[in-house]
Parts: C-alpha cells; structure tokens; sequence
C-alpha cells in the first residue's frame, strides 16, 4: 500500500507538472496576438493571461470528465499507465516549444493516454467513438471554424472602421483586443485545465482513493488552476513569436477578430465537452484573420512546419506513452528509471534552449524573411487606404538649383586683364 501511494503521489505531481508545461507552451493562444500589436506590454499580458486562466478553471468539469470518464476504460488502468501517459505530453510539449511550434498540448495528453492504455490493456480500453467524436473531429473542424469565423469577422472590422480615422481606429480595436484577450485566456482555463483535472481524476479513480464516475475533487480543480496559471506567467515565449509574427503580420483590427473568433469556438465546445485543441482554434483565427485583410498574407513556410507538428503530435506522444507503460511493467525500478528518463530529457531541453534566449524583450523580433510567394501577393494587394501608417510621413522640398554662371564672367587666371581684353 506505501509503494502504490507513492506512484499516485508521482502520478498527481507529475500532472501538474504537465499542466505547467501546458501553461508556457500555450501562452500564445491568448497573448499573442495581443502582444504583436502593441496591445499590451508582454509582462503585462502574461499576468493578465495568468489570473484569467485560473479563474476558468473553476467554470466547468466538462471537459474533465470527457478524459476522465469517457476516452479510455477506467476499469484495469493503473497509475503507472497514466505517468507513462503524462512522460508522453510532457516531452512532446517541451520538444515543440524548443523548436517555437505551437501544437496542441491536448493532443499530446491525449496521444500519451491512448498510446500507454493499449500497451497495458490492449486496444478495446480505448473508446473510438469518443476519440473520434470529442477528439479527431474537433482537432479538423476547430481551425477551419475558427478561421473562417475570423476572416469574416476581420473584413466587417475594417469596414465598420473605414470612415474612422487611422489612429482612433487602432487605439479602439487596441481596446477590444485587450477585452478579447481575457475572454481567450478565460476560455483557456475552462478547457486545458479541465484536461489535467480530468488526468488526475483518473489516476485517482485507478488508485482507489475516488469512486468511479466521480467529478474532480475540489483540491484537484484549484491546483490545476494554479499550475496552469504558474506556467502561463512564466510565458511561452518561442511560440509567443511564432503565433504574433511568424505566421503572418497583424494589425490591431485583425488581432480583435482572431481573439474574439477563437474564444467563442472554444467557449462553445468546452460547454459541449469537446477537448478541443485552443491552439488549433487560435492559429486558425490568426491564419484567416491575416487572409481577411486586403495585402495580407499568411507565410506558410510557418504554418506548414506548424501542420506537420499537429498531425504528428497524437501518434508521437501515444509512441513515447507506450514506450514509457512498457518500462514502469517491469517493476518499481522501471518507473524509477521512467521518472529518472523525463527529468534528464527536460533538462537537457532547457539547456540547449538556452543557446538562443527568447524572453520578452525580444519576442515581437521577426522569426523569417516574408519570403517570395509572401512578397508577390503583398506587391499585387496592397491594403487598403484606411490601414496605411502615416505617422512618420514628412514632405521635402528640394533646395532651388545653382544659377548658372554666364559665359562671359568666366576669367582665365592664367591671362593678364589687358590681354584677356
């Protein structure tokens, strides 16, 4: 009974060290864009995006019990399964951060439960009706919505502010951003932090310790709520760069509608249990607010590295969380050796992370070039005449030419007056 309380005592913590990673990485979701504009100071922003997520997290269980009660079998699964599960997200977040990609820490929790539940108990522990209903689905459908949503929402924006002048236009949208901003990071609280709730509902229905078909336990929503929020304080910077100037070149207009679009695609499935990736939603909603504008572009050099990375994260993570179930069977000295695998992996990544800092004195610094494809569109649409800068517009006259010297004035030095006459 010691041995098996301390695997659910590592299982709970490293749930929650999961949830801070899941914090940093998906900082961006909400701040971004925020951020790139101008919107708001980047230390600002993250403690803003820090409180909100916390607050979320005591809106709803839905999502929680979607993990918890519905994706895989609760009977037969043991706590060793769900840290395998865990080693699984965790690597892969900290992976795609290092490289500034932002992928979808859901999926990743996801994938790592999948992968380590068939390698214990085969594959009939894992619900496929759900995996597609409440996961596949919504991966697909939430960044063409929430891209469309917000491409529509960008040209109304610029048309409800085409008689407005060009600077109490943005100052307003800079307004609403912030607003949209904290309904993000709201949203964000009530859907990701569900998800580490739902993973420690389940270890603790594995270990006994709750009944089968409970909800969270209060203690389990707070201290998600808080690791979540931790991590989104600390800010995910690499990806910050990436979703607010890699992917495409946002004004204020563009950032209000991608904000206000994501939130509510994600409000909206949270209420319906849908784990929905808010990475997928918010870079779609980047994506078509950077279309929706007139000379906009979006570089998909970025977004295509950025496409690869989602749909390799659930069968990496379920890879690494089948890997990791196959070594903790062994014994204790297998999970140790796991844990021992996880601490090494993450701070080997810190490290070499290091050889480039990215913080927020440096965050809005562009990632690349726009590049040729990016180039060509941007010459052939030019945007539209209400979104040009004209702050730093002076007007130069130029300085009257010399008049000319008449022929006759022009004296040869070398020749004497009375010569020269």
């Amino acid at each position: 009974m010691e041995n098996f309380s301390l695997i659910l005592a590592i299982v709970v913590i490293t749930a929650l060290a999961f949830d801070f990673t899941n914090g940093f990485h998906d900082t961006a979701n909400a701040m971004a864009t925020t951020i790139s504009t101008g919107a708001l100071k980047p230390k600002v922003a993250v403690a803003m995006s820090a409180a909100l997520n916390l607050a979320g997290a005591f809106l709803s269980v839905e999502v929680a019990n979607t993990i918890s009660k519905g994706l895989v079998d609760e009977n037969g699964i043991r706590p060793e399964v769900i840290f395998a599960a865990l080693v699984g997200a965790i690597l892969w977040n900290l992976v795609t951060w290092l490289v500034g990609l932002p992928s979808s820490s859901s999926h990743a929790l996801m994938g790592g439960l999948i992968g380590a539940t068939i390698a214990s108990a085969g594959t009939g522990a894992v619900h496929g009706d759900v995996l597609v209903t409440k996961v596949l689905i919504p991966a697909v459908a939430a960044p063409i919505v929430a891209g469309a949503a917000a491409l529509i929402a960008t040209r109304f924006s610029y048309a409800l502010s085409r008689n407005a002048g060009g600077q109490s236009a943005k100052k307003g949208f800079r307004v609403g951003q912030i607003a949209s901003a904290g309904l993000v990071s709201l949203a964000h609280g009530t859907n990701d932090a569900q998800k580490t709730m739902g993973i420690i509902t389940l270890a603790l229905v594995a270990g006994g310790a709750v009944a089968p078909d409970s909800d969270p336990p209060t203690w389990v929503i707070l201290s998600a709520g808080l690791a979540i929020a931790m991590g989104t304080y600390i800010g995910g910077w690499r990806i910050i760069r990436t979703m607010g100037r890699g992917l495409t070149d946002l004004q204020p207009q563009q950032g209000f509608s991608a904000q206000t679009s994501a939130a509510t695609v994600i409000l909206a499935s949270s209420h319906l249990g849908f784990s929905l990736s808010t990475t997928h939603a918010v870079s779609g909603s980047v994506m078509g607010a950077g279309l929706g504008r007139k000379g906009g572009v979006v570089r998909w050099s970025t977004a295509t590295r950025m496409f690869v990375a989602w749909g390799l994260t659930l069968p990496a993570a379920a890879l690494v969380g089948a890997g990791a179930e196959s070594v903790t069977g062994l014994g204790d000295w297998g999970t140790a050796l796991v844990a021992v695998f996880l601490i090494a992996s993450s701070a080997a990544i810190w490290k070499f992370s290091r050889r480039q800092v990215i913080d927020a004195s440096n965050v809005n610094a562009s990632e690349e070039p726009a590049g040729v494809v990016t180039t060509a569109i941007a010459a052939v649409s030019p945007p539209p005449a209400g979104s040009t800068v004209t702050e730093d517009l002076t007007a130069t006259i130029p300085a009257p030419a010399p008049a000319p010297v008449p022929a006759t004035a022009v004296v040869d030095p070398a020749v004497p007056p009375a010569a020269a006459v």
